[in-house]
């Protein structure tokens, strides 16, 4: 038998709406500045977060924006892109 804790945890979460649980996810995965240089190059980071994004888009019904995301997270599992330069590095404040 589940622990009640764990059913309470199913109990909260079918209240929620599809679109709802994937924003969640969306949120939970989405890398945070404070985390970037740590995992602007972690595949598997970066792939997952572009992939809930396009489900977000899915559900929102918004295929183009989707299927963007999709395609960054392919990018990423396949090899085919990698990440960009920190913006901040190599830039000198002018006086």
């Amino acid at each position: 038998m589940p622990e009640p804790t764990q059913l309470l945890k199913t109990d909260s979460l079918k209240e929620l709406s599809t679109l709802e649980l994937a924003q969640a996810l969306m949120e939970r995965l989405t890398i945070t500045p404070n985390d970037w240089h740590r995992l602007k190059s972690n595949r598997k980071a970066r792939a997952s977060e572009q992939a809930a994004g396009a489900i977000v888009f899915l559900l929102k019904d918004k295929p183009e924006e989707a299927l963007l995301k999709l395609t960054q997270a392919s990018g990423w599992l396949d090899r085919s892109i990698s990440a960009p330069p920190c913006p901040t590095h190599g830039q000198k404040e002018i006086s």
